[in-house]
């Protein structure tokens, strides 16, 4: 099975490229919105005859998953995904089984999961950060406000989370390096009113929020407000490397509020992204971006099917032991990385 996705500024002129690329016996297994909102993009499948061939052979044979299934299962296993996402992953990384198990397993992401970064040039709607205590939402934002400053956009940010001791300060600490407005605010109507006046000054306005417990209604109470307090769209920031069944309940508490993306934090600290695979998975959220190191200026980085199935399972090449004096090289670090030892990733 071939399996592609085509970007085009309306629904009619992608589906000609589908047509044109794939012919009329295409399938269409997907249709979102671009990630940065302007357009559509349309995921196609063609069927290859030999393919069906291969799935009748397996099915008769008593083989349920072919080598690159097995490999793809096997890296989720260690991951600790849980196992009904195993199976719906395994189930279509069999199905398209394209050039590795890495591509594969990209295709059965692709499959099951959106993919929506968050645009760096100009948004209509703020967006704030949500998650459980020690998440790295105060960071995540900090970072989220320095892309955008270091692409020339102007940015505004709001914090609401005057819970945490020392929060405002350290996030005031970047924003004065960066030269950016913050706005401090304590109530619903605060933000809704800090929002109204910052949005129509910025490209891009970020909303810190306070630590919620997904576990309490009262907090999950309080978190609808915030979000019912003007038109913004909150962004799930949850720590890779958790529990897998935690996350999913996580995951699905915050997304029954509103939150429509997940931001994963210390990626650079874990191992194993069965977690965020499960609250991405429970909450029906798209995965955004990642956080990799702890530096400010270069710490995010968007996520694809692509570069997610690289770091569930490595091509093979990059499995290769390496030279010594490459497993000791520092990473080359850009002059205008910010330091944030000590701080939530």
């Amino acid at each position: 099975m071939r399996l592609k996705s085509y970007n085009a500024a309306t629904m009619a002129e992608a589906m000609r490229l589908v047509r044109e690329e794939l012919g009329d016996d295409a399938v269409i297994v997907s249709t979102q919105r671009a990630s940065d909102g302007q357009g559509v993009r349309i995921t196609a499948a063609l069927e290859d005859p030999e393919d069906a061939e291969d799935d009748i052979r397996r099915a008769l044979s008593g083989r349920n998953t072919s080598a690159f299934g097995e490999r793809v299962k096997e890296a989720l296993e260690y991951h600790g995904t849980p196992a009904r996402l195993v199976e719906k992953l395994v189930t279509a990384a069999t199905a398209v089984e394209v050039g590795s198990p890495t591509m594969a397993c990209a295709a059965a992401l692709e499959d099951q999961f959106d993919f929506a970064p968050l645009p760096e040039r100009k948004s209509p709607r703020p967006f704030m950060l949500v998650g459980p205590p020690g998440s790295g939402k105060t960071i995540a934002t900090a970072k989220l406000a320095a892309r955008a400053r270091l692409a020339g956009r102007p940015v505004g940010v709001i914090t609401a989370d005057t819970i945490r001791a020392g929060a405002v300060e350290q996030l005031s600490a970047f924003t004065s390096i960066l030269e950016l407005e913050l706005r401090q605010v304590r109530t619903p109507e605060q933000v809704g009113q800090a929002v109204n006046e910052m949005m129509p000054k910025y490209d891009l306005v970020f909303i810190d929020s306070p630590g919620l417990n997904p576990f309490s209604h009262h907090d999950m109470e309080y978190l609808k407000t915030l979000i019912a307090s003007a038109d913004l769209e909150p962004i799930l920031v949850i720590a890779a490397g958790g529990d897998a069944s935690e996350a999913a309940d996580i995951g699905e508490s915050f997304g029954a509020c509103g939150a429509t993306r997940l931001l994963a934090t210390r990626l650079d600290m874990t191992r194993r992204l069965g977690s965020i695979l499960s609250a991405a998975s429970a909450g029906q959220l798209m995965f955004s971006e990642v956080s990799l190191n702890p530096h400010v200026a270069t710490g995010l980085c968007a996520v694809n099917p692509v570069s997610m199935a690289r770091m569930i399972l490595p091509p093979e090449e990059e499995l290769q032991p390496q030279p010594e004096d490459q497993q000791q090289a520092e990473p080359t670090l850009r002059p205008t990385s910010i330091r944030t030892e000590g701080f939530n990733r």
